[in-house]
């Protein structure tokens, strides 16, 4: 930015203030600012990408049984760049959650309203910086007609902040609905992910989405 600013200056001489320091006339200034804040916001921009790792916890994590009745016990996993993955279940419904306190984090406690899973799939990584800031998984779940039957349509895409910061979840969107359900989560994750506060802020449902999502 420095180089830039020294070539938006090149061949003037510029006029200096009481403390004998150059400055630039008003509109130069404002030009300048504006000039910064596009390139900031265009960097931000391009700086967001995603990356992939599947996971299938009956061979890629350590489960530890549970011990009460419904209670299906849990796996560590690692996940992109080494991020710890801790996943919970019991009584027909999964948790997920991450980072060094991944059982500690409110998304330990998180889940979909209906009957769900997720034993197996892909994480998609949102990376700022090649940082990852959050998770985008596909989870099953049984439809209101399915309750009592052994199908499972149901597929929900679930948006879930990582640290610096508590981890929960952000957002969903409905995948069956949507025919852009994949960047409809790109999109919550991308703009609420990172400066979601976790038990005040309520999570964002983007798109056409049933009444299990309400």
């Amino acid at each position: 930015m420095r180089e830039r600013m020294e070539s938006f200056a090149e061949g003037r001489i510029l006029p200096q203030d009481f403390d004998g320091r150059g400055f630039m006339e008003p509109t130069e200034r404002t030009a300048a600012l504006i000039f910064l804040i596009l390139s900031v916001a265009s960097a931000s921009a391009q700086d967001v990408t995603s990356a992939y790792t599947k996971i299938d916890i009956e061979q890629d994590c350590k489960h530890r049984r549970g011990v009460a009745p419904e209670d299906y016990g849990d796996w560590r996993c690692m996940g992109y760049a080494g991020v710890p993955i801790w996943l919970g279940a019991g009584d027909q419904r999964m948790y997920v959650s991450f980072g060094a306190k991944a059982k500690d984090e409110p998304a330990a406690g998180q889940t979909l309203a209906p009957f769900n899973d997720f034993y197996e799939g892909t994480i998609e990584w949102r990376l700022a910086g090649g940082r990852p800031f959050a998770t985008i998984m596909r989870w099953n779940y049984k439809a209101p007609a399915e309750a009592d039957k052994r199908t499972t349509s149901g597929r929900a895409l679930v948006i879930t902040r990582l640290p610096p910061g508590p981890v929960c979840h952000v957002g969903y969107v409905d995948a069956r609905a949507n025919a852009d359900a994949n960047a409809l989560a790109r999109e919550i994750a991308d703009k609420h992910a990172r400066d979601f506060v976790c038990g005040t802020d309520k999570p964002v449902v983007l798109g056409k989405a049933g009444a299990e999502f309400k």
